[in-house]
């Protein structure tokens, strides 16, 4: 199996993504994998960590797409950029499945459109990262900034991809939510509550409603929303446990009692950081385009590129893609 990935793409490209592009190779021996990227320095990098192999391939791009770049402008004037090359290789060859990138998300998500195309039957692709939850089961929320603006459609096609996606990696009967300003059916936007009616009316275990501050406790697997919401949502919960950790860590410092009693729940405080460790999860896909897009973390380091990779490779050897065509397709009849 094939995988293409973005050497160039994130804060830590190139040396770590292709650490973790070896990493990945070594865990799976039925990987191949295609860095794309300047070939001198992947090739130096390689070098420097001693690793040969005839499942890796080395694509030259000698550009890059950059932070400060528009999208859009860039995937249509950039062409011999590393997300650029990566794209036209995924597209032009049918044993590539899928593309890693930790790169800017603008352009991944514009390259998968402009390059790839939607899946047929979908209106709008989703970014649908999948969030860590006290009870470890873990939470998709879609959309997370690629559509700021829905219909209700959208949000029935977001379902119905987050659901394919959860059975895809082992959850047997996915529970659908909404996200909104409460629980009840008749709260919210004309969009969400004409949306709850279809997901109502949908072959899907939806669930209902559901408020920003139930959607990490774990009782459902996905929430639907918008791209303007989710991203809010998202970072807001990234922010918070950002401020949250931090206050703790000056608190367990601040004297010499407080110094003591850290050392007593120094076992448990790592625990709990890495249970909500996002390089654990792996990456972002974005569901609704013709092959499987994964949007690693921007500061993403060897560890989470190589779990992201594996990730590329369990959605494509579940046949996602396939699945969710199926699955639009039968809400269409």
């Amino acid at each position: 199996m094939k995988i293409v990935v973005d050497a160039f793409g994130g804060d830590y490209a190139p040396f770590e993504i292709v650490l973790g592009a070896v990493k990945a190779l070594q865990a799976n021996d039925k990987l191949n994998l295609v860095l794309v990227g300047d070939k001198d320095k992947i090739t130096e990098i390689l070098q420097s960590i001693v690793f040969v192999s005839d499942r890796l391939e080395i694509v030259h791009a000698p550009d890059v797409v950059t932070m400060d770049d528009i999208p859009t402008i860039a995937i249509r004037t950039k062409k011999t950029s590393s997300i650029v090359v990566a794209y036209d290789y995924l597209k032009q060859n049918d044993d590539a499945v899928a593309l890693v990138s930790a790169g800017s998300t603008g352009a991944t998500l514009a390259g998968a459109v402009l390059k790839l195309g939607r899946i047929p039957n979908i209106s709008r692709p989703a970014l649908a990262p999948v969030l860590p939850t006290v009870n470890d089961r873990g939470v998709m929320l879609l959309d997370c900034g690629a559509n700021a603006d829905c219909k209700p459609e959208n949000l029935l096609h977001f379902a119905i991809m987050g659901n394919e996606y959860m059975k895809a990696i082992g959850v047997k009967q996915p529970r659908i939510a909404l996200l909104n300003i409460g629980v009840e059916s008749e709260k919210g936007s004309e969009t969400v509550k004409q949306a709850y009616e279809l997901l109502s009316s949908s072959n899907l275990n939806f669930v209902g409603n559901i408020e920003a501050r139930d959607v990490m406790r774990g009782n459902v697997d996905v929430v639907v929303c918008d791209g303007f919401a989710g991203n809010v949502c998202l970072k807001t919960i990234e922010g918070t446990a950002e401020i949250l950790f931090g206050e703790l860590k000056d608190a367990m410092t601040s004297s010499l009692k407080t110094k003591l009693g850290a050392m007593l729940l120094k076992k448990k405080m790592k625990e709990i950081k890495q249970k909500y460790d996002y390089t654990k999860v792996g990456g972002a896909p974005l569901l609704g385009v013709t092959k499987i897009v994964l949007k690693g973390h921007g500061n993403s380091k060897a560890d989470s590129i190589a779990r992201t990779i594996e990730q590329a490779y369990l959605l494509a050897n579940n046949k996602l893609i396939e699945k969710v065509k199926i699955a639009v397709e039968k809400n269409e009849e």
